[in-house]
């Protein structure tokens, strides 16, 4: 990857992990606020069977894809009745809120060793987080040339449109570009699609077997090194 420009990476579950708000706990004590009763032990395979919903066949960024999937989790923990709804719609409402969120580790340091060698760092988000408010909340003003969010393109990734605006707000070729994120579809294969390189970050060392051509990195802290020898 010597030659790259441009470093593009994804925000939620890159850069940032959400807070006991949005884990099985968080989920109950919200829920119980709307008078529905859900058990919090079943919250990760709820969230792992409900991820599918989130695969929209025309990319199109809707807000009722996301309360719809929080729905679901919540249906598949147990819940029911009238006040689901509300509770999906203000859960959807709160994952914008910095605060319920922190910044990994080993994002600072990175992202400033980055942009200390000289490469241009933006933000390509499927989130209705505002990214102006992101940079300052977590400390990362002067470091991002680009922020692009699918709420306000219109498009969610994996959408080649997506990325092409962000390429031509960073003025920069797809070949002089790179995508770093934790999905493959949305983020590494979509980058590719129009001509970027890909790097998935793999945190939890879930990954067995990578697609050829696309490197895997275990914590951004390796990621200056992967740039600079290729």
């Amino acid at each position: 990857m010597v030659g790259t420009r441009a470093v593009f990476f994804d925000v939620d579950f890159t850069l940032i992990h959400p807070g006991p708000r949005f884990q099985g706990v968080g989920y109950q004590e919200m829920c119980a606020r709307h008078g529905v009763a859900v058990d919090a032990a079943r919250f990760e395979a709820a969230v792992a069977a409900a991820s599918g919903l989130l695969d929209s066949s025309e990319q199109l960024y809707d807000a009722a894809i996301f309360v719809n999937y929080t729905n679901r989790i919540i249906e598949l923990m147990g819940g029911a009745g009238p006040g689901v709804d509300a509770a999906s719609q203000e859960l959807y409402d709160e994952w914008a809120q910095h605060h319920h969120f922190s910044l990994y580790e080993d994002v600072s340091a990175a992202l400033r060793r980055l942009h200390a060698d000289g490469h241009r760092l933006g933000l390509i988000s499927n989130s209705h987080r505002c990214l102006v408010s992101f940079q300052s909340h977590f400390e990362l003003d002067g470091l991002i040339a680009v922020a692009v969010s699918s709420s306000a393109h219109g498009y969610l990734k994996p959408h080649p449109s997506i990325f092409r605006a962000a390429l031509e707000l960073m003025q920069v070729r797809p070949d002089a570009a790179v995508m770093v994120g934790d999905s493959l579809a949305h983020d590494v294969d979509g980058a590719r699609q129009v001509g970027m390189s890909g790097v998935l970050l793999d945190r939890g060392g879930r990954v067995a077997a990578p697609p050829a051509g696309v490197p895997v990195i275990r914590s951004l802290d390796e990621l200056p090194d992967l740039l600079s020898r290729g």
